[in-house]
């Protein structure tokens, strides 16, 4: 019996292999066809893109990884399917319930691997390739496109940088001073800062107004020491794509907004949807074993492979809907953004108990 699981397990991974090899050479076309676009000759080179493309292959290939368990899984247990193999093993007793446990601890190694992929080479990577896109852009002139506002707080003070230049440094920044009863007691406006080894701020040509009472003042200064409520690496961090961080910056980073009472849903949802993969990933490969299993007058391999991906595709949106709507409607992140996956799960597991009693 050991030897037969040990049969099962090779031919499923064998299964996710082939779904990998046809999926992620498309999606990296795909990946290349877009950054081509903003090739140009005199910063971002082709040599540079496809740098590129090569170093986010293994994000893509997590992103991906729902959907080759899924596809794999049909055409590992398909193959052996087509071969009367499987026909063979139920006929020597070998129940569909210990057929899908045996297709589980084949995912659990691909859960593990892609896991391990996630936190310690998929987000280093992407985190390079992007530095290496943006430096690019920025020496064409085409500049790194802005990162985006970076809020932060503490106490009543409320800073804002407007964006982050390709030497990370902080551009218009803004600092909000309140008073107790939360009126603007005064505010600081620098076009540039340097951040020194100590943590402080050099604000640069720092152009201040100050309000007491219904008197305003307003001064200019050629620099200005400020104790930022930003750290460095905070900084570094937040000037990368939210997909590109790992499990355990995300986890920093929502414990820093958390303790600064600032919103935090957007890197909650995006730290429970790493740890929620693994959950949806074990469903997909459960949801192989129905797909393998159906009557005679079902469609073939290639059909179910069809199917299979129509049905990963619906799963895919439906699980990011309700994660967003949750997001939107200020729900539990963790409870809307895991309880797709469990249900899947559930379903999963209930199709296969069911297939296992009527058989």
């Amino acid at each position: 019996m050991r030897r037969l699981s040990f049969y099962l397990i090779r031919n499923v991974l064998v299964g996710f292999a082939a779904a990998a090899l046809l999926l992620l050479p498309l999606f990296t076309t795909f990946d290349l066809i877009a950054e081509l676009d903003d090739v140009s000759s005199g910063g971002y080179r082709w040599t540079q893109a496809v740098e590129v493309v090569l170093m986010t292959l293994p994000r893509r290939a997590v992103d991906l990884g729902p959907f080759i368990a899924l596809l794999g899984g049909i055409t590992g247990l398909g193959q052996l399917a087509l071969t009367q193999e499987l026909t063979a093993m139920r006929a020597a007793g070998v129940s569909i319930l210990r057929i899908a446990v045996t297709t589980m601890a084949a995912g659990l190694i691909v859960v593990v691997a892609l896991g391990a992929m996630d936190e310690w080479l998929a987000s280093p990577l992407q985190q390079r390739s992007v530095q290496i896109r943006n430096t690019a852009l920025a020496v064409s002139g085409e500049a790194a496109k802005p990162t985006g506002s970076i809020w932060a707080r503490r106490g009543n003070e409320v800073a804002r940088i407007g964006a982050m230049s390709r030497h990370n440094t902080p551009l218009n920044v803004e600092i909000f001073r309140l008073t107790a009863d939360m009126r603007l007691s005064s505010y600081i406006f620098a076009e540039s800062a340097q951040v020194r080894p100590d943590g402080s701020w050099l604000l640069n040509h720092p152009k201040i107004k100050e309000w007491d009472q219904d008197e305003q003042r307003v001064r200019e200064q050629d620099e200005m020491v400020w104790n930022s409520v930003f750290s460095d690496r905070r900084l570094r961090d937040l000037s990368l794509p939210t997909d590109s961080f790992s499990v355990q910056q995300l986890h920093h980073y929502v414990m820093f907004l958390q303790g600064s009472d600032q919103p935090s849903g957007e890197y909650e949802m995006a730290m429970w949807q790493k740890l929620g993969r693994p959950i949806l990933t074990l469903a997909m490969i459960l949801f192989a074993v129905p797909f393998t299993f159906v009557q005679q007058r079902s469609p073939g391999l290639g059909g179910r492979l069809a199917v299979g991906a129509v049905v990963g595709l619906l799963i895919y949106v439906a699980n990011q809907i309700v994660a967003n709507l949750g997001l939107l409607l200020n729900g539990n992140v963790m409870l809307t953004t895991l309880a797709p996956s469990l249900v899947l799960m559930a379903v999963a597991l209930w199709l296969v108990y069911r297939f296992d009693r009527a058989t």
